[in-house]
Formats: structure tokens, sequence, C-alpha cells
């Protein structure tokens, strides 16, 4: 009885373990929230050089399953970590849903938005609820999204 009260105890520690390290793999909101900002101070600084950064992931914009995307006055990503030169605003939600046009419609100058919508996580099939927070800067929408 003393050695299956001890597997039980080890089985609960190895599943709290698990679902800690899994919750440290992801980004927080404030984090997003904090990379966004980052995304807007670098771009107002030196627009193609923060643009190239963010696309490389390079200078602390890439951390977990966090990194800015941009798309410029025409629809098209100026940042992404793999959709570069891509329709921004043609970006369809796994569900559908016109998740592109809602960034664009929800970007603001000076003031920072969330959209919801359904998108996998890095390395999945299935979407998950996420929340990218958006702004406008002078002609880039740019977000930075994190997982429920």
């Amino acid at each position: 009885m003393k050695n299956t009260w001890m597997v039980c105890a080890f089985a609960a520690t190895v599943t709290l373990s698990s679902q800690s390290a899994i919750a440290a793999a992801q980004g927080s909101a404030a984090e997003a929230k904090s990379m966004l900002q980052k995304a807007v101070a670098a771009i107002k600084a030196d627009k193609a050089r923060a643009l190239g950064q963010m696309s490389r992931g390079d200078a602390g914009f890439r951390d977990r399953d966090l990194y800015p995307f941009c798309g410029g006055a025409d629809g098209t990503f100026t940042a992404h970590p793999t959709l570069t030169g891509k329709s921004m605003k043609d970006l369809k939600g796994a569900d559908g849903e016109p998740v592109g046009t809602r960034l664009y419609d929800s970007a603001k100058e000076g003031e920072i938005t969330e959209v919801e919508y359904a998108w996998p996580k890095p390395g999945a099939k299935e979407p998950s609820p996420k929340i990218s927070f958006v702004t406008k800067v002078g002609d880039q929408v740019c977000a930075v999204g994190y997982y429920k």
C-alpha cells in the first residue's frame, strides 16, 4: 500500500511539473503587450531595421511562442517569421474567420486593442484560443499574440 501511495504522489508531481513546463513555454499577456510596445519603439527609431529584426527574431523579437508581426498599408506582411511578403489582410483563422481584416480594422495609432481568434499553437494542427494585441504605427499595423 505504501508503494502505491508513493507512485500516485510521484505521478501527481510529474503532472504538475509538466503543466508548469507547458505554461512556461508560452508567453503571457503582459509579455506579449511589452513586446508590442518594444516593436513600436523600434519602428519609430528605424523602421527598416526593426522590420528585419522582427522577421528574423533578432534583438529579443522572439520569445517562446511570442513574436511581433506587421503589415503595410497594402495589407502585405512586412515582418513575420514565415509569412513576410504574403497578404496579412487575407489571413484567415482556422475556422475561416477573417483574422487579417479584423487586425487591420482594430488597429489605431497610439492605442493597443485586442483581437481574439482561433489559431494553432506552434507545432500543433488543432486551433487554440489566441489573443493578439494590435496597434498602428505610421503605415504599419503590428501585433503580438499569446495563447489563452
